[in-house]
């Protein structure tokens, strides 16, 4: 079975779109990873290469404060930053919770809260 070859619409027909602009160029990264970006797999792969200080990897510093903070704040709680996930995990009486960063573990947490 043949099929002829379909031309290209013709600017005057209604359905006719023109070409999106070529995207800009990126520039490649130096190594495997990007040296300073937030990517999850760059991060991930940047770590690979830290040592540990004090079981963390100095990539995940700023992530594993606000978790310590977050716990000071709500001391009936454990609090941690789980780096294999890049996710943030409480642990209370009620329940273990998983979330992507610390505004929604904020949500998650209220009904825990309030069993305190």
């Amino acid at each position: 079975m043949t099929h002829p070859i379909p031309r290209p619409r013709p600017s005057s027909d209604p359905l006719f779109r023109p070409l999106p602009p070529p995207l800009p160029r990126r520039r490649s990264p130096v190594g495997p990873f990007c040296p300073s970006c937030a990517h999850p797999s760059c991060r991930t792969l940047r770590a690979q290469h830290l040592p540990l200080i004090g079981g963390h990897r100095s990539e995940y510093r700023r992530e594993h404060t606000l978790a310590a903070a977050f716990q000071t704040e709500h001391s009936h709680l454990v609090v941690w930053f789980g780096e294999a996930t890049g996710s943030y995990w409480a642990a209370s009486s009620t329940g273990l919770a998983e979330v992507l960063d610390l505004r929604t573990l904020t949500r998650v947490l209220e009904p825990m809260m309030a069993h305190r």
